[in-house]
Order: structure tokens, then sequence, then C-alpha cells
């Protein structure tokens, strides 16, 4: 004990830095409970640490025991309270309706197809459904994501008042238990659901009231033109990403080219375009004022360099959309530039950690979220890192001789994208289920590229454009673009360029972020300890068995794990995304199952036996489980029981009905009521498990059949 004693007494000066560490833990234990907690566990853990504190302070670790309970219960307190705070979700019409709202934004959407047009999806706040139902009723409290036809030319804006036509949907359940959860998502953003438009939309009242051709968008869409005028396909798309936000116009192969060789983060304007951004003007003032001996004699150059920096990062982020990537990345910033001011360390562990608590008090949700496990992995394996390599680095440097410049610049780039990129590829690999080995290569090439030649022309070309002088910044520009486009299609072209990861356990992520934490926040050698678990985090989706069987949460689709594929068969109307959603989750190439009276070539799988159409028997580990792919008789048609003896479990797409009775059964109306089912088949039997057993009873779990809260009227005298 003294011993441990000894090793904290030598790092108190990082203790500090854990307490984020131990609020994100009261937010995780929140979030993997089964049923809503009552507030007043949290309240009495906090209450006990608070003694604890109080008469152990003169202890070291009654001080840690009482920081580390108070903050775990700050956590949980703050994550029932943006949960409860959040309004419930609405019970949404089943058929088509006419809907009224203002739109509170404009998404551009890729094209479909290369000779389609690009769509648009509108976010609608304040909807108001016309139906007899929903007569005298208030607004919604959620918003609507609404995607509009593809033909329909109407100029739309935010603050713009809509009506049309459309056909909602609430947000699904989960494809599997374990995988992603869009109803919380959906549930902590604020949404009630998406839709699309039947027809076209027709605004409702005066033009003159509204505000979608604002100063800002009309200049972010003159700016997307002239860039496009100069800079035509693809080139000209990726220009306008840069410096408008404006991303629609990237076709899907290049995204798929970006996403595969590792590069898909310069297609979303967040923390490294800003840095770049703020990096350059704050060059550019620092110099500029230098120049000048008076000033460099009298004023804090430093300090107003750091001030001009942050005010051309907001002008960028204002430019470009104000994304919500953006936004984090700029409070960030903040941050930094305060520290700068104030005369300390701009990159430094304590300003994450009061950044971290700052996002985790505001919006616990966000823990659970990839841009927040990205960007604080890659922040704080950047700091750590260079901690350590700065002693290296120096010597490098030298006396400061241009090609020692140039070797340092280079290497810090390349350590740069190695720390980020080893940092953040558990968190890609949870999120996204794949692998991009060349992920160092591409972006030693291409971050340069884009901090040093593209991003400084596209700032140019920016001052350049009230004076219609934008012609050569750009088409410099464009050529550094046209660099990296070829860079991404040529890395992607590569063998193994992605590899497909089966779906990460979530104890898997949470055990290497933990092992990350330690080895970054530790300063003393036993900090090399946090390498295990970080080990055992990324080898976690290789270790855990994935189900053998799963039905969707529709009930109309079944997935086999058959060897190197999926087996897969069944029609719905989300059959596309839950096809897509499995194969990800499987990392397996999607195949369809045999047809009657064939079989797999391992014999696990027969299709068809005694006659019986569209039935199938999986056999596995010395269990049997009866499949039913296919039912057009909606379960009238009796399986005979000479089948059903001897299963240890019956599947059907369709309702079970009479058929085999004495089987323990999941059919769709289990579905219905639980969700997605997940079947394992051991020695030890079959065990199976649904959705709602995965996800317990919590407020943004929706009812069966996805049914939220009734929109009813309003009580006569509710209306006084």
């Amino acid at each position: 004990m003294s011993r441990l004693q000894t090793l904290l007494l030598e790092e108190r000066h990082r203790l500090p830095l854990w307490l984020p560490v131990a609020v994100a833990v009261g937010v995780l234990v929140y979030f993997q409970l089964h049923h809503e907690p009552l507030p007043w566990a949290a309240l009495a853990l906090a209450l006990i640490s608070l003694p604890v504190l109080v008469f152990g302070w003169h202890r070291l670790g009654g001080r840690l025991t009482g920081s580390a309970l108070l903050c775990v219960a700050l956590g949980f307190l703050a994550a029932w309270s943006e949960t409860h705070r959040a309004p419930p979700m609405p019970e949404l019409p089943r058929r088509a309706v006419i809907l009224t709202g203002r739109v509170q934004a404009v998404d551009v959407l890729p094209a479909r197809s290369d000779d389609a047009t690009m769509g648009r999806r509108v976010t609608l706040a304040g909807v108001r459904f016309e139906t007899w139902l929903d007569e005298g009723m208030p607004p919604l409290r959620r918003t609507l994501r609404v995607r509009l036809k593809d033909d329909d030319a109407l100029l739309i804006g935010p603050g713009d008042e809509l009506r049309l036509r459309a056909l909602l949907e609430a947000p699904s359940f989960p494809v599997m238990p374990g995988t992603r959860d869009l109803q919380r998502e959906a549930w902590f953003r604020g949404e009630a659901g998406t839709g699309r438009a039947l027809g076209f939309v027709s605004r409702v009242g005066e033009e003159g009231n509204r505000l979608s051709l604002s100063t800002l968008e009309r200049l972010r869409e003159a700016v997307s033109s002239r860039i496009r005028a100069v800079l035509p396909g693809v080139d000209g798309a990726m220009a306008s990403t840069l410096l408008a936000g404006i991303s629609s116009a990237i076709p899907a192969t290049d995204r798929e080219a970006f996403a595969a060789s590792g590069l898909a983060h310069l297609l979303a304007v967040a923390g490294l375009h800003l840095g770049i951004v703020m990096g350059l003007v704050v060059t550019v003032a620092r110099y500029g004022l230098t120049s000048v001996e008076w000033m460099a004699l009298r004023w804090p150059c430093k300090e107003i360099a750091a001030v001009c920096g942050l005010v051309g990062g907001v002008l960028y982020v204002t430019m470009t959309g104000m994304h919500l990537p953006a936004l984090r990345s700029l409070m960030m910033a903040c941050l930094v530039v305060l520290a700068l001011v104030t005369g300390r360390n701009a990159a430094s562990m304590r300003g994450l950690a009061v950044a971290a608590a700052a996002l985790l008090f505001t919006g616990p949700s966000v823990l659970l979220d990839v841009p927040f496990q990205m960007s604080f992995a890659a922040v704080m394996a950047l700091i750590a890192g260079y901690e350590i390599l700065r002693g290296p680095l120096l010597k490098l440097h030298g006396e400061g001789q241009i090609w020692r410049r140039f070797v340092v610049h280079v290497t810090m780039l390349a350590l740069t994208s190695l720390l980020a990129g080893l940092a953040t590829l558990p968190v890609s690999m949870a999120h996204f289920g794949e692998i991009q080995p060349f992920f160092v290569v591409a972006n030693l090439v291409a971050v340069p590229l884009t901090a040093l030649w593209v991003m400084p022309a596209g700032l140019l070309a920016m001052l350049l454009m009230p004076l219609h002088l934008e012609y050569p910044a750009l088409f410099a520009m464009g050529e550094g673009v046209h660099a990296i486009v070829w860079l991404a299609r040529t890395v992607a072209g590569w063998p193994a360029a992605r590899i497909a990861v089966p779906m990460t356990p979530g104890w898997g992520l949470a055990l290497f972020l933990f092992g990350l934490c330690w080895l970054c926040l530790w300063s003393r050698r036993w900090r090399l300890v946090g390498i295990l678990p970080m080990l055992i985090g990324f080898a976690s989706p290789f270790c855990h068995t994935l189900p053998d069987a799963v039905i969707a949460p529709d009930g109309g689709v079944v997935a086999i794990r058959e060897g190197g594929n999926l087996l897969m068969t069944g029609k719905s109307r989300d059959a596309w995304f839950e096809r897509r959603s499995l194969e990800q989750a499987f990392a397996r190439p999607i195949a369809d199952t045999p047809g009657d009276g064939g079989e797999t070539p391992s014999g696990d799988l027969a299709c068809g036996e005694d006659g019986a159409p569209g039935v199938c028997v999986l056999t596995r580990n010395g269990r049997s489980v009866l499949l039913r792919v296919e039912d057009r008789s909606d379960g009238e048609t009796v399986i005979p029981d000479t089948i059903c003896s001897g299963m240890d479990l019956f599947m059907t797409v369709s309702p079970a009905r009479t058929s085999c009775r004495t089987v323990p059964t999941v059919d769709r109306f289990a579905v219905w009521r639980e969700g997605a089912f997940a079947v394992w088949m051991t020695s030890s039997g079959v065990h199976v498990l649904s959705d709602r057993q995965w996800s317990g009873d919590r407020p943004w779990v929706m009812r069966p059949g996805r049914h939220g809260v009734p929109n009813l009227p309003m009580a006569p005298e509710d209306e006084r």
C-alpha cells in the first residue's frame, strides 16, 4: 500500500486529470442500466462522498476516494437529467399525412445515381399534423427530418413555413442486440423520426418573412458557385467542402475512396481544418506584428495573434455551416486561446480535461458519440506523445538550419498521423466496422498537402473574391485537391485497403479507452501497464462469439452465420438497411440461403426437407433450429409435427399460429414485442437474446411496434 501511495504522490500533478474520467464512468454506468434508475442512488453516493472528503482530507486515499465517488455521482446525475429533460417520443401517423412545420435546417444530399439530381432533406420544427385526431393539439416538441422529392425546385431555407404530404417513420430498433441504437440517438438529438415527401412542398405565409435568403446563406452559395466555375468536377466539389461546407456534389465513388484510404476526415469540416485555418491566421498575424519594430517592442504580439486566430476560426466555422463537430472543436480552440492569453501551456492535458468535463456536464450523451470519442482520443494521444518526444525533436531541430526544420516538420506530421490514427483505430473499428491499414501513408502525404498548399491557397482565394481575382489562387488550390483525390483513389485501389472487422463489444471499446487514458494521463513508467487493456480491447472483436442466427426487428429478414459468409433471406421495407448493418456487424459478405432441396457445403443448413417449402433446419453443436424463412400464407400453413419433433427452437418470419406448439418459438409477434432476436447454438443449449432484454426498459426504447406517446387533443379546460 505504501508503494501505491508513493506512486500516486509522485503523480500528484496528474491526479486532477482523472476527474473527467470518473465523470465519464458515472455517465457510462447510467447508460448501461437495464431499467431507468431513480436519482436517489446517485444523490446518496454524492452524500456519502462528502463526509469521505471532509474526514479523509488529510489522507491521500480519502481525498481520492471521495473525489472519485463525487465525480461518478455527478456524471450519473448529469446523464439522468439530460434524459429526463428531453420530451417524450411522440406517436407518428402510420399513413401518409399532410403536415406543416418551420424549416430548421436544409441538407443537400448526394445524387442517388450519376444521372440523377441532388436531393434535399429538411429538418422541420413545430410540426402540426392535419388530421382530425391532431386538431387543436400543440405542435411537436421534437423535429422531423423529411427528404423532399429530387425534382422539387422550390427555394427553401431556415425559417420557411412549409406544407407537404409525407410518409413518416419512427426511429428503428437495433438490427441486432448490441448494434447501433438509432432510437437512443434520436432521443438525445431531439428528433421524432424521418420521412419522405410524397409530393411537392409549398410555402405557407408571406415570402417577406423568410429567412432562407439570409446574407450568410447567399454568401455560402455564391462562394460555392464561384469555386465550381473555376474548378469543375470533384476538385471543385471538395474545394466547396473545405471553404463553404457544401459537400453534396462529391460523388459517392470518391467518398468511398476517401473512406478506404483513411482520408474521410478531410471531407468533414472539423478540428483538423479549424486548426489549419487558425494556425495560418496566427502565423500571418504574428509575423505581421513582429515585422514592425514599434509593435514588437510594445504590444503583446503573441496574445494578439492568438485572438486573431480565434476570430478567424469563428468566421471559418460560421462560413462552413456551423456543424456540430466544428463547434466542439471551436470550443476547445477557445480554451487553447485562453491558455495562450493567460500565459498557460496551450496543448496541455489540463486544458483537455477541462474541455472534456464541460462537454460531459452540458451533454453527457456525447460520451457515446463517435466525434467525441475520436477527437479526445486523438488529442490525448498527441499531447502525451509530444510530451515524451519533445526532447528528441528539439535535438533534431538543432540550431535551426532550414533542412533540419524541414525534417522536423515532416517528422511531426508523420508522428501526428501515426499517434492520432492508432489512438482512434479501435473507435473506428467499433463504429464503422473496418480497418484502413494504409491510413498512415495516405495521411502522411494528404495532411501536409492540405495544411501547406490547399488551405492557404483557399483562404487566399476567399480574400481575393471581393476583387474578382480569385482565379490564380483557386487554380493552385485545385491542383492540390486533385493530388489528394488521386492519392485517395490510388490508396483505395491497393489490395486489402479496407479490412472488415466484426462487431466490437462495448466492454472491448471501454477497456481500450481506459487503457489509453492510463497510458496518456500518467507520466511515470507504470503508464505502460495501460498497453495491456488496450491490446485486449483491440482484440475483442475477434474473440467474442457472434450469433448463429438473427431475425431483424421487423421480422422479415433472417441472417445465418455460415463459414465465411452471412446467409440472408426475406423481404421487408427496411431490408436494404438491415442487410447493410448485419453485413458490417458480422464482417462477412452476404450470400443467399439455399433453395428448397439444397444445403450449404458444411451441411449445417438444409432447406425444403420433407416437402415443406420455405422451411430450413440449422444443425450445429448438437442443437437444431427450425427456420421458416418464407411464408406467403402468413402462418396459416401448418408445419407437420414430424418436422418440429426434436427441434430446440422454431424461428419464423410469419406468425407461428398452430405450428410447433411444443417448441420454443420466435415469430413475428415475438419480434414485434421484443425487437430483434439473436440465437447462439452451443453444446449446452440454444441461447436466445432479444433486443428488449439487451436494451432494457429505458425512456428512449419505444414501445412494441415503435409506438410513442399518443398525440391527443388538448382538453377544453386546458385551452383556457
